[in-house]
């Protein structure tokens, strides 16, 4: 513990040169100390600047407790996980949430090593049924996630994370299910993937699953939109990452609103499945 203790005030150190590593998590400034953090990471990256902005979100609601999200470049999300008073008390809280977050990220131990793999391995083995056995057979769950990880060496968890969030989201679409009824392999299907980003266009195209399940078993879009909301909710108090829960409720609320309050100048179900098919795999 006290190592640890020790390379994060390092990584404070150099991470934010001019502040005190004492204070950074009682600063109330630490909204400007998140956005330091990284567009520093930014410049390092020589990424664009647009790759360094952090983009906050404040639930709409005109009385206490408030609610506000911070989303970091990457896409990571976390919110605020205390009862606020006020919008500004919310983002400050969202913001300390993900500048921990972001700070610990850092660490060595975060990062995918060879040592990492083995024991996430042998605790995906201790909570399955599986044996160490199928971790060098990608056809298996475990060999996929063994796969998965070593063809992320080096990244930081967070980064890790953010890939997770998509292949979590097409297990709870039904998408992985319909790619093993093609007989795509494990392998190939995270190969594929992993080559996307979460955008406008995958949630869009999910939406658009949510209508067609919604037209099959009507009231369906409620009841996912109610349990992504408590596990939102949950997620957010207990101070976890939540793009997933937020994910989930941003494509149901889309299909919902495609249902029952569609756009005239939007395209119909027919051009839309069209253009899924065509423009998106």
């Amino acid at each position: 513990m006290d190592r640890t203790l020790e390379s994060l005030r390092h990584i404070i150190a150099q991470a934010l040169p001019h502040r005190d590593p004492a204070l950074v998590f009682k600063d109330l400034n630490v909204v400007s100390m998140l956005q330091e953090f990284w567009e520093g990471k930014q410049q390092q990256r020589a990424a664009l600047p647009s790759e360094g902005v952090v983009v906050y979100e404040s639930l709409p609601g005109s009385a206490p407790p408030f609610v506000s999200y911070v989303t970091l470049p990457g896409g990571s999300c976390f919110g605020n996980f205390r009862c606020c008073l006020s919008r500004a008390e919310a983002r400050r809280d969202a913001a300390k949430v993900a500048l921990i977050n972001s700070l610990f990220n850092e660490l060595p131990s975060r990062r995918i090593t060879k040592e990492f793999i083995m024991e996430s391995v042998q605790e995906a083995v201790a909570s399955t049924s599986g044996t160490l056995d199928d971790a060098d057979n990608p056809s298996t769950s475990i060999g996929a996630y063994h796969y998965m990880l070593e063809s992320n060496m080096g990244k930081t968890m967070l980064e890790f994370q953010e890939l997770m969030t998509i292949f979590q989201l097409l297990h709870w679409n039904g998408n992985l299910k319909a790619l093993r009824e093609t007989k795509c392999s494990r392998q190939e299907v995270i190969s594929y993937y992993s080559q996307y980003s979460l955008d406008e266009k995958m949630r869009s195209h999910m939406a658009l699953d949510w209508i067609m399940k919604e037209r099959e078993s009507p009231g369906i879009l409620s009841q996912e939109l109610r349990l992504a909301l408590r596990q939102l909710e949950e997620a957010r108090k207990a101070g976890q990452e939540l793009r997933f829960y937020k994910e989930k409720k941003e494509i149901l609320s889309l299909a919902l609103s495609q249902i029952y309050d569609p756009d005239p100048s939007s395209p119909s179900d027919d051009q839309l499945s069209l253009t899924a098919l065509c423009g998106y795999h």
